[in-house]
């Protein structure tokens, strides 16, 4: 039955959108693994969808797999376009940890990635979106 499987939290796991600094058009898109061990099994799915000139479009879906991210360890997942910031921008992410599944959607909505939204991303120590 559903409620007999556990519902657990992700915790100290996060992904983050950086600006390139010699660049404008293309930003980078990190994993951050938080936790003082490392995580096995990453998954993401990233896809970006929305309206453009009144039309529904949607991007393609980009699938990534990770055998193994470090403890303390930011990962570099793909770069984005700074034109697909209109859209909202999805990451669904699942991996094992202590003998566990997780997992978790981190979804930019429409405009929030913008410079004043920005954090100190930790782990790249640079200005950034992130979401925990």
């Amino acid at each position: 039955m559903l409620r007999d499987i556990p519902n657990r939290p992700v915790q100290d796991f996060a992904v983050a959108i950086v600006p390139r600094e010699t660049e404008d058009e293309l930003w980078d898109t990190f994993i951050l693994n938080l936790k003082p061990e490392p995580v096995r099994d990453v998954l993401v799915n990233s896809r970006g969808y929305g309206e453009l000139d009144g039309e529904a479009r949607k991007t393609s879906v980009l699938r990534h797999f990770f055998e193994r991210i470090g403890p303390e360890t930011a990962a570099m997942l793909e770069p984005i376009q700074s034109s697909l910031f209109t859209f909202t921008n999805e990451y669904w992410v699942s991996f094992s940890f202590d003998g566990h599944m997780f997992d978790k959607k981190y979804i930019f909505v429409r405009g929030s990635i913008d410079a004043m939204n920005f954090t100190r991303v930790p782990l790249l120590n640079r200005p950034g979106v992130m979401i925990r």
